[in-house]
C-alpha cells in the first residue's frame, strides 16, 4: 500500500442515509474513500477480500436512522456489528486505527461500548445517547467548542465551530461518577456553547437536547475513536451555513477577500486522514 494512500470506509444501507456528503467530505480531506454496504463489509472481511474492514483504515459510522432507530437509535445497528464482524473490529482498533461515529453512528459506537471505553475496555456499555428533553425531533444549527486537552485526533487544533444537527435521540447520558470520568479524562472532546463560547449550562437552544454538561462528542482514552452529535460532514462546504451571505459579506467590507469554499466540518475529516499518513 503506498504510504500516502488514506482509505475510507463509509457504511450504507439499512437506512444510514449521510454517507454521500460523509464519502464527498473525506474525498475532499484527500482520502481514497469508499461507500460499502454493511452486508458487503461483512462478506468481505470474512472472506478476507478488498473492501473488508482490513483493507481500510478510517471506519465511518454515519448520520441516518438504522433498522428506523428500531428498539432504540444505533441498537441493531451496534448488535449487527458486534456479532458479524466483532473480532474483525477489534483488530481494527488495536492496529491503531480511526473510528468514526457520526449521529447514529455515535449512537451505535456507544451501544457498542466501543464509547467512552474506560481503560480502553470496548465490551462494555457506560452511557446512553437517548430522546431529547424536548420530545421532538431537532434539525437546528449550534456551536460548539472543543476541548484542546482532549487527545481526540479528529479534533486537532480546533476550537470552536458551528454545526448542524438532526436527531430526535441526542441526548447523552450517563451515571454523574462517569460524566466525571470524562472530564477527568479529558474524553469529553466537544460541548454545545452560545456563540460567544459560553457554556450553554444545558439551556435551549444552544443545548437542542438536554445532554448532560453540554456534551455533544467524546472519544476513547485513545483519541482514535471519536463520536459525536453534530453533523461535520453537513458543513463540507462554506455555503451551508445559513449566515454565509452574511459572512462573505462581513469580509467584503473588511476588504478581505480570503471567503473560502471549504466548511469548518472538513477539517475533522483532514485532521484524521493526516494522522493516518504521519501515524500508520
Amino acid at each position: 500500500m503506498h504510504q500516502d494512500r488514506v482509505r475510507a470506509a463509509v457504511l450504507t444501507g439499512f437506512g444510514l442515509n449521510c454517507d454521500y456528503e460523509t464519502d464527498y467530505s473525506l474525498r475532499l480531506a484527500g482520502a481514497e474513500s469508499h461507500r460499502i454496504h454493511i452486508n458487503e463489509i461483512i462478506e468481505a472481511t470474512r472472506a478476507g477480500k478488498d473492501r473488508g474492514l482490513h483493507h481500510f483504515q478510517i471506519l465511518v459510522v454515519g448520520g441516518g436512522f438504522s433498522w428506523a432507530d428500531d428498539h432504540g437509535a444505533g441498537v441493531l445497528m451496534a448488535s449487527k456489528l458486534r456479532h458479524h464482524m466483532g473480532e474483525a473490529l477489534m483488530r481494527f482498533i488495536e492496529e491503531g486505527k480511526l473510528v468514526l461515529g457520526i449521529c447514529n453512528g455515535f449512537q451505535t459506537l456507544v451501544n457498542l461500548g466501543l464509547l467512552p471505553a474506560f481503560g480502553c475496555r470496548y465490551d462494555e456499555r457506560r452511557a446512553a445517547v437517548t430522546y431529547n428533553d424536548s420530545g421532538n425531533f431537532i434539525d437546528t444549527w449550534v456551536h460548539v467548542t472543543l476541548n484542546p486537552r482532549s487527545p481526540c485526533v479528529f479534533t486537532q487544533g480546533l476550537t470552536s465551530m458551528d454545526l448542524p444537527v438532526r436527531h430526535g435521540e441526542g441526548k447523552f447520558y450517563a451515571h454523574e461518577a462517569d460524566v466525571d470520568l470524562l472530564f477527568a479524562r479529558d474524553q469529553v472532546v466537544l460541548q454545545y456553547s452560545e456563540p460567544d463560547g459560553t457554556e450553554a449550562r444545558g439551556r435551549r437552544p444552544f443545548n437542542p437536547n438536554g445532554s448532560l454538561r453540554d456534551i455533544a462528542g467524546i472519544c476513547d482514552p485513545t483519541g482514535r475513536i471519536f463520536g459525536l452529535m453534530p453533523h461535520p460532514e453537513a458543513f463540507n462546504h462554506a455555503t451551508n451555513h445559513p449566515l454565509w451571505t452574511r459572512k462573505k459579506e462581513a469580509l467584503a467590507r473588511e476588504r478581505k477577500s480570503d471567503f473560502d469554499g471549504e466548511g469548518d466540518g472538513i477539517r475533522i475529516f483532514r485532521n484524521a486522514v493526516d494522522y493516518v499518513r504521519e501515524s500508520l
